[in-house]
């Protein structure tokens, strides 16, 4: 960004670090003048092939050097995807004032409290609706309805015009809470005039209307009547609506409550505290009382719903839970999506439930999740009230966003004033229309255990190698001075062939390295590398020839 172009003034500048051609990793950055807003810092979780790897961060590299311009950053609400990579990058973005709603800050507390930086946060709440003033921009957050309470979408005035960002959204018109995407502002930003529409992508491939939280309460109040035993649900933990509609069901059938999993007891903790999550303290049980209560009578709400494999769930169906089991008359509830590539995990889970004995209810079966994002007339009615003049999707994978695209043009918006972007590509809207420009460095961060960004494109190579095709490790001792050998060749094995039935294999093997170290002359080789690149080569060789097998091979020479 050092080498950006200078905007006119009349002139805004926007690109995404993440969230454009993927789901998750949200982070949208907008450029007035010499100003920079950042609009949400998510993650996302590992895809298949990034083996060992927890989380994965949008990298910042772009603005690394422009800490100093930051005015602040701004939330749309507290979903993972939103928030979770900003205890990570905090530091990193020199701590920027944050303005978000109750929920969103509650939730966001917990992490950075967790990570020691709540103290040098700077944490500021908005009330819906609100207009905040910040630098060259004007924020005014206005209520939308998601799959957790306390959804916003931004309108944000700029010296170019008004550019709406809607957030992840549906129009729910009986959300749980009464709190209704906010159609008249959305109107009266369209009769103001909308320079640019930023619009959630996520399920516009789904036609007609996104059904209403409501319907899973519904379910709930025709199941768990069903129900003689105990009844387990499991449903992500920032998802209030969907727990104060598993509470309310349970204390109707006169079940009390017990809220299990670290995540579930944190965000509900906030929640209740913050009056978003209604549970009188004497429905909730903690694990010492269960034993005490007919599991009739017991209702758990839990995490692990996409079959993590440490979650409390994964545990209770694998029937390696100390305090949890299940009973055959149990019910399990698994009330949320399916996430793509989850779906064997999941299918594996189920199956693990059936074995315990329980009945299970889950998305193909029942009604008991609905998305939180909005279908195709949910958009083309966003795209309608707004009017904009300029639209760009956002929040999805890239047939998402060229779907999106195709869906605008059908509602009249000018072909060329349609930009599908990729994540690092920045666009200037103005009064001289939109134009492209060249791409800035962007990526992702690996979070491994302790370790930010330690682990690149290379380890992630090896550790597939590794996955796939196992390691033969040669070890040899040399005499750093006269070149004699002290110790091996040895040939030890990890995935490769079993070493206890392979024994003439391992001598070939070892026979191998002592050709290649007899056709060298030891005392004469400069640099010890160039030994291990032959010891590489030539067991390579062996192993295509023998076995047709590619396992990582480690050459070690230990100098004596």
């Amino acid at each position: 960004m050092s080498e950006r172009l200078e905007l006119q003034p009349a002139e805004v500048r926007l690109f995404a670090l993440g969230g454009l051609g993927e789901i998750g990793l949200n982070m949208m950055v907008l450029e007035s003048g010499s100003e920079l807003l950042l609009i949400d810092c998510g993650l996302m979780f590992p895809e298949a092939y990034m083996l060992g790897i927890d989380l994965v961060l949008p990298d910042i590299a772009p603005i690394r050097g422009r800490i100093k311009d930051i005015r602040a950053l701004v939330l749309t609400h507290g979903h993972e995807d939103h928030i979770g990579a900003i205890p990570y990058l905090l530091p990193q973005l020199g701590f920027p004032p944050i303005h978000g709603t109750g929920l969103t800050l509650g939730l966001l507390r917990n992490k950075l409290e967790e990570h020691g930086l709540l103290n040098r946060a700077k944490l500021h709440q908005v009330r819906v609706p609100e207009e905040v003033a910040l630098g060259a921009f004007s924020v005014e957050f206005f209520r939308v309805t998601h799959s957790i309470v306390d959804g916003a979408g931004l309108a944000i005035r700029t010296p170019a015009g008004l550019i709406v960002h809607t957030g992840d959204f549906k129009l729910d018109n009986t959300p749980v809470d009464g709190s209704r995407t906010d159609l008249a502002r959305l109107a009266g930003y369209g009769d103001e005039g909308v320079l640019l529409l930023l619009s959630d992508s996520t399920n516009v491939e789904r036609p007609g209307m996104t059904l209403s939280e409501r319907v899973v309460g519904d379910a709930f109040a025709e199941i768990l009547p069903q129900c003689r035993q105990l009844v387990l649900v499991s449903t992500f933990s920032s998802n209030i609506h969907r727990v104060q509609q598993a509470v309310d069901a349970a204390l109707a059938c006169g079940r009390k409550v017990l809220l299990h999993g670290r995540s579930m007891v944190a965000n509900c903790a906030v929640a209740r505290q913050l009056g978003y999550l209604r549970i009188p303290d004497a429905a909730l049980i903690d694990l010492r009382d269960l034993r005490d209560l007919p599991r009739r009578e017991v209702m758990v709400i839990t995490t692990g719903s996409q079959a993590e494999p440490l979650s409390a769930l994964m545990r209770i169906a694998m029937a390696d839970h100390k305090q949890l089991e299940l009973e055959p008359g149990d019910t399990v509830i698994l009330s949320s999506k399916f996430i793509p590539g989850n779906e064997k995990a999941i299918s594996n889970l189920i199956n693990h439930l059936y074995r315990r004995g329980a009945e299970v209810f889950y998305e193909t079966t029942s009604e008991i999740h609905v998305s939180g994002h909005a279908s195709q007339e949910e958009l083309k009615l966003m795209l309608a009230l707004t009017r904009p003049r300029y639209f760009v999707p956002i929040h999805g994978e890239y047939r998402h966003l060229m779907r999106h695209a195709q869906l605008a043009r059908a509602m009249g918006v000018p072909p060329d004033y349609v930009r599908v972007l990729d994540n690092g590509q920045p666009l200037v809207v103005g009064p001289n229309g939109l134009r492209l420009e060249p791409r800035v460095e962007s990526g992702r961060v690996l979070v491994d255990g302790k370790g930010v960004g330690d682990v690149g494109a290379m380890e992630l190579r090896d550790r597939r190698h590794l996955a796939n095709h196992g390691l033969v490790m040669a070890i040899l001792a040399v005499n750093q001075k006269s070149g004699e050998i002290l110790y091996g060749p040895e040939v030890f094995t990890r995935g490769f062939i079993p070493e206890e039935n392979s024994g003439a294999y391992l001598e070939e093997m070892r026979q191998v390295i002592r050709q290649v170290l007899h056709e060298h002359s030891l005392e004469a080789i400069a640099e010890w590398e160039e030994l291990r690149v032959e010891v590489r080569k030539a067991l390579r060789r062996f192993f295509n020839r023998t076995i047709q097998r590619r396992p990582l091979i480690v050459p070690v020479i230990l100098e004596l």
